[in-house]
């Protein structure tokens, strides 16, 4: 390797973002579908913020820990899609080397505090159905705060890490990013110094902040899951479940696509599934969300009913 290369680092100043489509009229395409996604995940995310803050009958922790959802939904769409239409509209796809680091610090901030959110709203579903007559001491608004705060500590720590341990690579040769966002299984592919204690540091990661977890959350559910069924009644079965069947579906989709994303590392060049699974983690979940949570609640519904027609809450 070339010693000046080894000094400085780094020799590549900016990389070349593939993007989803090559042809132009296909980008065309594109940038209206995603201008569309993006509108419609911003709107749908904000409009479930306005009603819980609007209706008094939301001010509880269910629906602040979905609030902050909704925070980081916007927020993990902005962080790939704008810059991603903007290259669109420029028709230039080079995004500078700092650029691209500071994108996959947020990115995986934002994902780092989807998991523990996610985790802590199953907490709080464990503490509401199996244990009611302490729910109220355990899930404060302190302690909910508390929650959201070492949520957001263990994110950006988690993002810190990985993105400094990125400096340390060596991008010496091909600076082609197929994807259409800055991430780092497509990085570990063009550094041209080892990976292998990057890769370690993904894996200890991906242990900690999804693998962990997500057994704490099949724990809380399995609780749950055996207190409803004691449960006699029908409708309160019904009722408890409808509670945890839109967090679940979240759960799912996240999980789902984010393991996908990252089981894979060290297995040749990247391809086009990622891209889709990159739209799934950044576009499809984020624009979903909304959509679940409102489903299938009637007190979700009746919010943002008086949020569009501008009428007060009659409690």
């Amino acid at each position: 390797m070339d010693p000046e290369v080894g000094a400085n680092r780094t020799s590549v100043t900016e990389f070349i973002l593939v993007g989803l489509v090559e042809t132009e009229q296909l980008q065309s395409v594109v940038f209206v579908v995603f201008l569309f996604a993006y509108l419609v995940t911003v709107g749908g995310n904000l409009s479930i913020l306005a009603a819980i803050l609007v209706e008094p009958k939301l001010h509880t922790p269910m629906y602040f820990f979905l609030g902050n959802l909704s925070v980081l939904d916007v927020g993990c769409i902005t962080v790939t899609v704008p810059s991603m239409l903007a290259r669109l509209l420029s028709h230039k796809r080079t995004v500078p080397y700092r650029a691209c680091l500071t994108q996959l610090f947020f990115f995986h901030l934002l994902a780092g505090m989807d998991c523990f959110l996610l985790t802590v709203m199953a907490y709080d579903r464990f503490l509401a159905i199996c244990r009611p007559l302490t729910y109220n001491t355990h899930m404060s608004q302190n302690v909910q705060r508390i929650l959201v705060a070492v949520s957001w500590t263990l994110g950006f720590t988690n993002a810190l890490n990985h993105t400094i341990a990125l400096t340390t690579l060596n991008f010496c040769g091909p600076n082609i990013v197929n994807n259409f966002y800055c991430d780092l299984p497509q990085l570990f592919q063009l550094s041209c110094s080892s990976t292998q204690l990057n890769e370690l540091l993904l894996f200890v990661a991906a242990a900690f902040m999804a693998v962990a977890p997500l057994v704490l959350i099949t724990v809380s559910y399995a609780q749950v899951a055996a207190a409803v069924l004691q449960i006699r009644s029908v409708e309160g079965r019904n009722k408890a479940f409808s509670t945890c069947g839109s967090h679940l579906t979240v759960v799912c989709l996240f999980y789902g696509t984010g393991i996908f994303n990252y089981m894979c590392l060290g297995s040749g060049e990247s391809s086009d599934k990622d891209k889709g699974v990159g739209v799934f983690n950044t576009v499809i979940n984020p624009m979903l969300n909304p959509l679940i949570y409102s489903l299938r609640n009637p007190d979700v519904q009746d919010a943002l009913w008086r949020v569009f027609v501008g009428r007060k809450s009659l409690t």
